[in-house]
């Protein structure tokens, strides 16, 4: 019935995530399938979500598309939201940065881990200089072209001189959601299918669970072993961020429990990592604080913002490094617009199977 009167009576204009889901698939799957997951990544109303979010995320998908989907797989009829076979490292995505930088020093270049840039100094025009911070101090390295995926919040802070006052405001508005992952181990064979579990349930505070094994079978190295990898989305600095590792541990053998996706006596081991500026928020204002960002960084000639959160731009991974690539272009003479990477959505794993 929801979905029907959302067929004669959709929101017009869209202009929040609950908005554009409503109109796929009424109010009533809506709260069902959608929102309880949606705001326990973004930790605010879906009403609060930008629709673009969805149109970025979710292109194609409605109701009917995703019936259709189920039916008429087969015959190639599949939504690009829902592809189900992709490449994968054997290790893991870690094992092809790991390459990279293999082949970057193969090539002669220098990797510097362990060091952070705090200052990029500039004449207005150009960026001079990069200040970074290093287990020996602070150094100071000449720039020709800076690409930076860092949080664009912290390049434009990091800038010296100083960007103007209100472009220092609006990077103060954007915002990001972190992500800490609790890790089981467990001394039983896999018997899950899925490579990872969407978490509706508004009991447990978890998001999503991979299945690494499922993933790639030598991410396990023992068949006999498993393993959960929960996700929790929450803001660094608030309580989920701050509860230790073994609360964390503890709450997560808990939430499996009540689940049924694990036996808390299974587990032999388990670690957390916390990582922050994850996700960009979409909220009400985001769109007007990175345009004045972007056309503040567009006097730098030779600073290059690419990726999720130096683009403050929720893609996926694929279209991450394809601003990177197509940055590199840039440099050598193209003219390509990287911060237009993902407007139609169209999603590399599908150019790639169709070819």
């Amino acid at each position: 019935t929801s979905y029907l009167k959302a067929q004669l009576r959709p929101h017009n204009p869209e202009e929040s995530f609950e908005d554009w889901v409503s109109n796929r698939f009424g109010y009533r799957l809506y709260q069902h399938f959608f929102k309880t997951y949606t705001e326990k990544v973004w930790g605010i109303p879906c009403s609060d979500i930008r629709a673009e979010w969805a149109a970025q995320r979710i292109k194609g998908l409605s109701l009917i598309s995703t019936v259709m989907n189920a039916l008429f797989k087969s015959r190639g009829l599949q939504v690009k939201s829902l592809i189900e076979e992709f490449q994968y490292p054997r290790l893991g995505p870690g094992q092809m940065y790991e390459r990279m930088m293999e082949r970057v020093q193969e090539m002669g270049n220098r990797v510097l881990l362990r060091h952070r840039v705090i200052r990029l100094l500039h004449d207005g025009s150009r960026v001079r200089r990069v200040v970074a911070r290093t287990p020996h101090g602070e150094q100071e390295f000449p720039a020709n072209h800076v690409i930076s995926s860092m949080p664009i919040t912290g390049l434009v802070k990091s800038l010296s001189p100083a960007a103007p006052a209100a472009v220092l405001s609006a990077a103060g508005q954007l915002e990001y959601r972190a992500l800490l992952t609790v890790n089981l181990l467990l001394n039983v064979e896999e018997h899950l299918p899925d490579t990872w579990i969407y978490v509706h349930d508004p009991q447990v505070r978890v998001g999503r669970v991979q299945v690494f094994n499922n993933w790639s079978p030598y991410m396990i190295p023992d068949p006999k072993r498993s393993s959960r990898g929960l996700e929790y989305f929450c803001t660094a600095g608030d309580d989920l961020w701050n509860m230790d590792d073994a609360a964390l541990i503890e709450m997560g053998k808990r939430e499996m429990r009540h689940l049924q996706l694990c036996d808390p006596r299974d587990v032999f081991d388990a670690f957390v990592i916390r990582m922050p500026g994850c996700y960009p928020i979409y909220d009400a204002h985001y769109r007007e604080h990175v345009e004045k960002i972007r056309a503040y960084l567009s006097r730098f000639d030779n600073l290059h913002p690419v990726g999720r959160a130096g683009l403050f731009k929720y893609n996926n991974s694929d279209h991450s490094m394809l601003t990177a690539f197509l940055t590199v272009d840039n440099i050598l003479g193209a003219h390509h617009d990287v911060w237009a990477v993902n407007a139609d959505d169209e999603y590399l794993e599908e150019m790639s199977e169709s070819r």
